[in-house]
């Protein structure tokens, strides 16, 4: 089923948009008829940003930003409604996802996990100005947490309960929700049998429209629908 969603008149803040989901949020974005800030970190999102822009027809802008900077994080926002005016979207996307153990995760690792994958989605949040909606990008394993991929797990988990508080500290204004993946894309640098897609009941990964397609519905969708986290993830949560 295909749907069609329109964003025209709205703009949006996407974290790490210069690669891999992240990128893929800013393009189904822009397709959807929003203007686009697309925060990176290490990849650089200029010629995307310029690409969506001429393609689509919409604002674009790129801003790089360290979101282990506590004070670049907290300025993000206010720097994308210099360049495209008031932001009413935030897609908190940018994440560090680490294979370690609860044995081989160290202070720094820890730290690093919190800093990125937390901290940084609660002080854009903060700093959100014109308000409509945000959405946090979770993983099956927040709700389900296990021993692997310790520090990731806990700071996904805390990202979970920050969705749903938040969902009730912004309302009636911002509607707060969650996307919580499972296998989409094989780890950076891994292949795909480096994703437990066969551990799904439904046995496959998801598609990247199938995953744009949720966002946009978070967005986009019915405005009812505040402190949902939606599970894209072929019901792996559920073994």
């Amino acid at each position: 089923m295909t749907l069609d969603y329109d964003l025209r008149g709205h703009t949006a803040l996407v974290t790490g948009a210069g690669r891999r989901l992240g990128e893929a949020f800013a393009r189904a974005l822009a397709g959807a008829g929003c203007a686009v800030c697309l925060h990176y970190g290490a990849t650089p999102a200029e010629a995307l940003a310029a690409e969506l822009g001429r393609a689509h027809r919409v604002r674009t802008a790129a801003l790089q930003a360290d979101l282990a900077d506590a004070q670049a994080a907290a300025a993000l926002v206010d720097r994308a409604a210099d360049v495209l005016g008031p932001i009413d979207l935030l897609v908190n996307s940018a994440s560090i996802f680490e294979p370690l153990d609860f044995g081989a995760t160290g202070l720094a690792d820890w730290q690093r996990h919190l800093g990125v994958n937390l901290t940084a989605p609660f002080l854009i949040s903060q700093s959100f100005a014109r308000r409509l909606a945000i959405v946090n990008l979770l993983d099956w394993r927040a709700l389900r947490p296990g021993p692997d991929h310790f520090a990731y797990t806990i700071s996904k988990a805390g990202l979970a309960a920050m969705t749903t508080s938040l969902a009730q500290a912004l309302a009636p204004s911002i509607r707060v929700n969650g996307l919580a993946l499972g296998a989409i894309l094989p780890p950076a640098g891994g292949t795909a049998e480096d994703a437990p897609a066969a551990a799904a009941p439904l046995g496959r990964w998801a598609t990247l429209k199938e995953t744009t397609d949720s966002l946009l519905f978070l967005l986009a969708g019915p405005d009812f629908i505040t402190g949902e986290i939606l599970h894209l993830d072929g019901g792996r949560h559920l073994t």
